[in-house]
């Protein structure tokens, strides 16, 4: 276990393992997408470990720590991206922490180019309200970008439940803006399943789940879900957005 380690994504960059060319990637999507289609979340995390090592990192964005829990016990002290956007609410934060002391994973927390107060002096104030597809542009999927630079492949707990966005998630897929393999080992769970797991293996939630918040993103971006509500409409409420870019 670790404690979370904040740094710039431009500090991520130079790792010493040199890593394949898109060419290659690309191939291995091809091949091994149909071949992981219906294999377990654990199986297509150990492919993943054991075709890129160290250039294979997991992402959360601390809703809960089913992807890491899974990870972490395939891949003891797997390199986990948090992206700190200066936003979050403090329970998320408080998430994080007991992610990274709990369980056996190296949480990296990543924090964009600019703190709040710099984007303000810069773009003005509330960024947020004014051009959300920028803010989330700045503060989430360019210092993913940057933090993901080393790594060849990259797992996300996307899940085709979730949202009709997400229905086509493959489990490997290309990401062709990151050149990158994309990994999404729980994407074929049911809601249910999601749930067992949790229920049975004792995993982190953030407590804002259990609040009316079943989609955590940046505080000032989301708000409580009624009852039978899509679970993501809490998220830029108002809007025609329903994404921060970093999954489009």
């Amino acid at each position: 276990m670790t404690t979370a380690t904040t740094r710039s994504a431009r500090e991520f960059r130079g790792a010493t393992v040199e890593g394949r060319s898109p060419e290659e990637l690309r191939e291995l999507v091809s091949h091994w997408g149909a071949e992981l289609e219906l294999a377990p979340a654990e199986t297509i995390i150990e492919w993943a470990a054991a075709t890129f090592g160290e250039r294979f990192a997991i992402t959360s964005s601390m809703g809960d720590a089913v992807l890491a829990d899974v990870a972490s016990k395939v891949v003891p002290g797997i390199d986990v991206v948090f992206l700190d956007t200066g936003y979050h609410f403090a329970e998320t934060i408080g998430t994080r922490d007991a992610v990274a002391h709990t369980l056996d994973v190296n949480l990296l927390s990543i924090t964009p180019k600019q703190s709040v107060a710099e984007q303000d002096a810069e773009y003005g104030k509330d960024l947020y309200k004014t051009d959300p597809d920028l803010c989330c542009a700045l503060r989430k999927v360019k210092p993913l970008a940057d933090a993901l630079a080393d790594y060849d492949a990259w797992a996300t707990g996307l899940r085709r439940a979730e949202t009709h966005n997400r229905v086509v998630a493959p489990v490997i897929g290309w990401d062709a803006k990151k050149g990158k393999v994309k990994v999404s080992p729980l994407a074929r769970w049911s809601d249910e399943q999601f749930e067992r797991y949790i229920q049975d293996n004792g995993v982190l939630v953030n407590p804002l789940v259990y609040d009316g918040y079943p989609s955590i993103g940046c505080a000032p971006c989301t708000r409580r879900v009624a009852p039978g509500d899509d679970p993501r409409s809490g998220r830029w409420a108002g809007t025609n957005k329903t994404e921060c870019g970093i999954h489009t």
